[in-house]
């Protein structure tokens, strides 16, 4: 207002709604609907940056795929007012609300951005963080509508967030903050099963989604769909096997397809194989544990650093994943465990084969790219590689699997789910018996025909109908196979693709593109 202390922010009904310097304070308890100005203020001011840094490299990262798209494709250019269109969020929705909890009324921030409805519903996480902020949620939607894109999940792009500390609230408070969070959401249709299909982020799990999904039922108690509503719920509530793996999963296969083309593996200098490669893993939360895991325990990699915010453990001879898991669930530590030491994000610049930054934005910028030694990068994390680091590393050699691509496991099975909550059916529920008789039969005929006992474990693996987590890691594998190769064929084939994340971009772009030309856009 005059005095300059409040910020004309948003209209709610008939009545305007003026923000304080801080995000989380408003001179009324009615709820915004729509932001129209938002001052900031010192407490976001350091957020905000590395959202604007953020938003700033996926938007670079989008010009140089137009630009290669244009070169590679003189006479089928891609226009500047399409690529406008494409690259700017469609919509963003910001709301306060208040939940009265400990005897006082809490004010609570929400952002729900749409990027790109090229497709419907819109899909992307939500996620708890106390520094959550609207330009970090702009950029992760535009990352999901280029993810989605890529691996040809029917999906535009969202992304959603509270600014919340999970930590300072118990199970029941989170609940009913939740639950006030997808009211707010559902006014809006920014939660619908046709329209926005919220899904787990960090600082979210399969606990919130299940509350959500309860919560839009509860307000929309005809609509048949309405576990759809969001993905990443329990398996008893409408979820489905295998997502809680899926992104760490789909890291796993991602590398896998990257060492299935030598020539590929030929440009980091790397022997080919998964088998004894040296591997940093930053962040050992849901997609960092479950890709250490899998990598140690069925490909024969070696672990020899994980990185937490309190340290690091180190291993030359390869950690023990489960074990360090349970280390820190007991102690909420690495401290204590064998192998720790103090130093933390220092550890990304260690000598190993594969890093795999697992945790958050920007952990490898200009300060540190120059000092990274492992000559393959796989983005576990949304925007681990700021845009200019993403040149320097270049430029020494270092690939990068790029995060559009390498963490699309976790959207590919959330739209197996959301399939799986349309039909009403869980995967392998008709076929596998089917299936069973099928190839028992097909044994038998064998046996008769030659007069040898098949052997028995082959048999078993042979009879056995594919179960639903069977099912989802079959198309999980398969999307991320297939998806490679195209990534693959643009970055060998295309002088203009100089990477794989500018390959991967192109083919995202490109798709969205058309998506929008057969609109009629």
């Amino acid at each position: 207002m005059g005095n300059g202390q409040w910020t004309l922010a948003a209209l709610s009904g008939s009545a305007f709604i003026y923000l304080s310097p801080q995000p989380n304070h408003t001179a009324t308890s009615q709820d915004a609907t729509f932001l129209f100005a938002w001052g900031g203020g010192p407490i976001s001011d350091r957020k905000h940056m590395a959202g604007e840094e953020f938003l700033k490299s996926i938007e670079t990262n989008f010009h140089n795929a137009v630009m290669a798209l244009n070169e590679a494709m003189p006479d089928d250019r891609l226009s500047d007012d399409l690529a406008d269109q494409i690259m700017m969020a469609n919509s963003t929705y910001v709301v306060r609300f208040g939940v009265r909890l400990r005897d006082r009324l809490f004010t609570f921030t929400g952002y729900r951005s749409v990027h790109s409805e090229h497709y419907e519903p819109v899909k992307g996480g939500i996620r708890y963080a106390p520094d959550v902020n609207q330009l970090e949620v702009e950029a992760l939607a535009a990352l999901m509508s280029y993810k989605c894109a890529l691996v040809e999940v029917p999906f535009g792009g969202s992304k959603g967030g509270l600014i919340i500390d999970p930590r300072e609230w118990t199970e029941s408070e989170l609940e009913r903050i939740t639950r006030r969070f997808t009211q707010e959401l559902a006014k809006r249709d920014m939660i619908h099963p046709s329209q926005n299909v919220p899904a787990p982020d960090v600082g979210t799990s399969e606990r919130e989604m299940a509350w959500m999904a309860d919560e839009y039922r509860r307000l929309n108690p005809s609509e048949i769909n309405a576990w759809a509503c969001v993905t990443g719920k329990p398996v008893a509530k409408g979820g489905i096997s295998g997502r809680t793996e899926a992104t760490g999963r789909g890291v796993e296969y991602a590398l896998r397809a990257f060492f299935d083309q030598p020539a590929d593996v030929a440009k980091t200098g790397l022997t080919p194989g998964l088998k004894g490669k040296r591997v940093i893993v930053q962040g050992l939360g849901n997609v960092g544990y479950h890709a250490a895991l899998f990598l140690s325990q069925e490909d024969g990699a070696l672990i020899t650093h994980v990185l937490e915010r309190d340290g690091a453990v180190v291993d030359e001879a390869g950690i023990d994943i489960d074990a360090l898991k349970s280390h820190i669930n007991e102690t909420g530590s690495v401290h204590g465990y064998p192998g720790h030491v103090d130093s933390s994000m220092e550890m990304l610049e260690a000598d190993a084969d594969i890093l795999i930054p697992a945790a958050m934005e920007l952990v490898i910028t200009t300060d540190n790219a120059k000092r990274i030694r492992t000559p393959l990068i796989i983005e576990a994390a949304n925007g681990p590689v700021s845009a200019d680091a993403d040149v320097i590393l270049r430029d020494r050699g270092t690939v990068i699997i790029p995060d559009l691509y390498a963490n699309a496991g976790g959207v590919t099975v959330s739209y197996f789910e959301w399939i799986k909550n349309l039909s009403r059916i869980r995967f392998g529920r008709m076929q596998r018996r089917a299936e069973e008789t099928r190839f028992g039969a097909l044994i038998e005929g064998i046996e008769s025909m030659t007069g040898k006992h098949f052997p028995d474990e082959l048999a078993r693996r042979a009879v056995d109908g594919g179960t639903e987590i069977d099912l989802v890691r079959s198309g999980l594998v398969d999307t991320m196979r297939n998806s490679y190769r195209v990534i693959s064929d643009v970055w060998n084939r295309e002088d203009a693709a100089v990477d794989l994340r500018t390959a991967a971009m192109m083919v995202a772009v490109q798709r969205i593109a058309q998506s929008y030309q057969s609109l009629g856009i």
